[in-house]
């Protein structure tokens, strides 16, 4: 009997697939494992909100908390509404 001596996840890269069956131990199911845990979880308040600013910070760049927090204290001492007050001056920040 023969073995194969590379890793399993570079022969699994280089396109063999070890999945024959409807079962694949790789696929990531959206949901935990166990009896009760075929429905899928959903994120708390907390962590929609992390996962939007988090997107935001990915998108307009900010390597730290910090320059973001500003942008944020800027953006809640005016008028209106914060969110749309750190969006426009996020966006003016990339039209100079």
């Amino acid at each position: 009997m023969s073995t194969v001596s590379a890793r399993r996840d570079k022969v699994i890269s280089k396109g063999v697939s070890r999945c024959e069956t409807e079962k694949c131990a790789i696929e990531k199911r959206a949901y935990p494992p166990g009896q009760h845990g075929q429905e899928r979880s959903k994120f708390s308040e907390y962590g929609v909100q992390l996962r939007e600013k988090q997107k935001v910070k990915r998108i307009y760049g900010f390597l730290g908390k910090n320059p973001f927090r500003n942008y944020f204290f800027a953006a809640d001492k005016k008028k209106g509404v914060t969110g749309e007050n750190l969006l426009q001056s996020l966006e003016l920040r990339f039209e100079m």
